[in-house]
Formats: structure tokens, C-alpha cells, sequence
């Protein structure tokens, strides 16, 4: 077959990638004081090896008290921008560009990891030496009953916020990302100023669409601002909340026109996580349930966009590529089950000489062992 869109090249602003899959942001919860560690040079450099074309971090926090748990990465001081660099070192070395998620958790901060409950901190976490701290929102609308209250956000408050998320792009450059995106989704800051159900606020950052999509846009203009002219920025949305009187499709439409107004170069669609955990999604899940979201909004802003979700294999993928869906397919917890995902679609999708993609430590190894099962089937 002709060369798969999925295995052609592209290019954002200068920042070119080998193929269009990239391995979408997934957090591991497993830091110590937000620095990153051995675990995850592994974990993410074994994407790189995979043969990813773009490979992003979890959320990183832009502020200690923006962390989702005590396991979060950060970027809020300057010690951890050497580790993180490591691994961008490693990723480029193997062919992969390095992305970045930027955070800010809001009322989902100060929580349990996952595999501890993924509720509010309790007494368990507190004997550990995991103790609470206090959380911020645009509204002080506690997730449920249970959670924590946070702070409602004053404006001079908003502003200290905004110079996080600009000296958190700093350090996410001179750690080494060519890539940021700016975490707009799944019930985290941004989108709880985005949602009319988390804000409830009546100054000039609530009430009407336009006032609701004002702080985000703000923080987008200023890490626009610092984030290089020649490198790319994206920006995370849940295109639903999936929930009555919640956010919509149509909402992020309008917003995605303001976003490629201001310098963003692509929307990640994933959807829902408002009311739940990052991954609770309001709308039936299947293989590629979110693809219309990136669809639609490719149709209508025009804009480029990153399709998530449920996309289990090399032929669905080529597919949202074919059909103008995308211009992007991530995959998350696929690569997970198979880091190798990316060159085994190579190989699904008649790719020739895909053993010259694998690392030549391993490539070569292959090569001769397809050569020799090639013989011992002949006989």
C-alpha cells in the first residue's frame, strides 16, 4: 500500500514529527516532591523507543498546591527542571519530541491517588505522612459532599496564577519540551472556570460564555507570550461535560476559534471528568468516542486537533487520519498494554523495512529473525 497518513510526517510551527501518534498526557502519580525520577525516564522513554512521534508527560503542576495528589509531577521551582531534562534528552535520542502538560488541579487538588481510593484524603493517607492542603476554585463549590471546600479565587489571586503557569513554561523549555499544552480539561482549573456548574462567580470571570472562557484565555495569552514563537502550544479540552446545563459542543467550538486567535496550534479533545475522576466521562464509551469531539471542531474553527480515546488499532487509526478527523491520534493506556504500539501499526499497516524504525539495538536482531522465519516457513 502507499505510505500510511498515520506514518507521514508533520509539522507544527518548526517542531516537525516523525508520524502523527502521539502518546497522550497520563499520570503515574508516582513522584517525590514533584520531581521526576527513574520511574519515569523509563516509563515515558520506552514510548520514545515504541517509535511515538510526540510523547507528553502527565499534568505537571504549575504550583505545589495545584497537584492533583502528593505523587505529581511539578515545575514550581527551578530544581525540577535538571530531571525532567533528562528525559527529554532521552526521548529526542530516540526520535520522539518531548511535550509538556501544564496544570493547575483547582477543586480536584489534594486527593487520593487512584489505587488509594481517588477520594479525599483521609486518615489513612495522613498516618503515610500525606496531609491535606488548602484548595482554590473559581467558586467555592466543594466537587461533593465529603471534599474539601476550596477558596474562591480573588482577581489579584488569578493574576499570581497566570505568572505560575508563565515560569512553569519557563522551566518546561529550559527542561527541554518543544511541545506545551495547557490543561484545560477534565475538571481541573481551567475547565472549572469553563464549566457554568463549578462556576457560579458574578465579577467580570463568570456568569456568560465569554466571561467564563476569560481566565483561560488569559492564561493561554501568557503562556503564549513566554512559550517560544517557533514552537508549537496546545490546549486540552473536555468538549462536554456530558451533564444538563454543563458545557458543550457547541461551547467548544467557540471557545477553540478564541484559542487559534491567541496562538494555540491544536486541540486536544478528550471530554467529561467535571463532577469525577479525570477519566469519569458522561457519554457511552466505545472504541473512538471522542473522535466526532476533535471532528467537529477540526470542521468548524478550522483548527488542528488531537483525537483520544479508546483507539485500540494501527487500521481505526489510519482511518480518523483518512477521513479528515484528526490531525493527531493519541493513544493511552493501548500504549501501556503495548509501548510498542506505534511500530507494530507499522508493521499492520504494510510498512516497508519497518524494522528500520525499531532502535538499531533492536532492529537488527529483528530483521534477522524475520530473515530466518521467512526460510524456516519456506521449507
Amino acid at each position: 500500500m502507499t505510505q500510511p497518513l498515520l506514518f507521514t510526517r508533520i509539522r507544527l510551527r518548526s517542531v516537525e514529527l516523525r508520524n502523527r501518534l502521539a502518546i497522550s498526557p497520563m499520570c503515574q502519580y508516582s513522584a517525590r516532591d514533584g520531581l521526576a525520577g527513574d520511574f519515569h525516564l523509563v516509563h515515558l522513554g520506552k514510548f520514545a523507543m515504541g517509535g511515538a512521534g510526540l510523547v507528553f508527560t502527565e499534568a505537571i503542576a504549575v504550583l505545589e498546591h495545584g497537584r492533583i495528589t502528593h505523587g505529581d509531577l511539578g515545575l514550581w521551582h527551578e530544581g525540577q527542571i535538571a530531571p525532567l531534562k533528562r528525559i527529554t534528552d532521552f526521548l529526542r535520542q530516540f526520535g520522539a519530541v518531548p511535550a509538556v502538560q501544564l496544570a493547575h488541579a483547582g477543586r480536584k487538588a489534594s486527593m487520593q491517588r487512584p489505587w488509594d481510593g481517588n477520594g479525599p484524603l483521609d486518615v489513612r493517607n495522613f498516618t503515610a505522612g500525606e496531609m491535606p492542603w488548602p484548595i482554590v476554585a473559581p467558586s467555592a463549590l466543594p466537587l461533593d459532599d465529603g471534599w474539601l471546600v476550596p477558596h474562591e479565587l480573588s482577581t489579584t489571586e488569578l493574576g499570581a496564577l497566570k505568572e505560575a503557569w508563565r515560569t512553569a513554561a519557563l522551566r518546561a523549555l529550559d527542561a527541554g519540551f518543544e511541545v506545551a499544552e495547557v490543561h484545560g480539561a477534565h475538571g481541573y482549573l481551567l475547565h472549572e472556570f469553563l464549566s457554568p456548574l463549578s462556576n457560579r462567580r458574578n465579577d467580570a470571570y463568570g456568569g456568560s460564555l465569554a466571561d467564563r472562557m476569560r481566565f483561560p484565555l488569559e492564561v493561554v495569552e501568557t503562556v503564549r507570550a513566554a512559550w517560544p514563537g517557533d514552537k508549537p502550544l496546545f490546549f486540552r479540552v473536555s468538549a462536554i461535560d456530558g451533564i444538563d446545563g454543563g458545557w458543550s459542543m457547541e461551547d467548544s467550538v467557540i471557545l477553540a476559534q478564541a484559542l487559534r486567535e491567541r496562538g494555540i496550534d491544536l486541540v486536544d479533545c478528550s471530554s467529561g471528568g467535571l463532577m469525577g475522576s479525570a477519566t469519569a466521562v458522561r457519554v457511552p464509551r466505545g472504541p473512538g468516542f471522542q473522535v466526532p469531539f476533535a471532528e467537529a471542531i477540526r470542521r468548524d474553527t478550522p483548527i488542528a486537533t488531537m483525537a483520544v480515546g479508546l483507539i485500540l488499532d494501527a487500521f481505526q487509526a489510519e482511518q480518523i487520519l483518512q477521513r479528515g478527523a484528526a490531525d493527531l491520534v493519541a493513544i493511552g493506556r493501548e500504549a501501556l498494554y503495548d509501548p510498542n504500539w506505534p511500530l507494530h501499526a507499522e508493521e499492520a499497516l504494510g510498512v516497508r523495512d519497518q524494522f528500520r524504525s525499531w532502535p538499531r539495538q533492536y532492529g537488527w536482531w529483528l530483521e534477522r529473525r524475520a530473515r530466518g522465519l521467512a526460510v524456516h516457513k519456506a521449507k
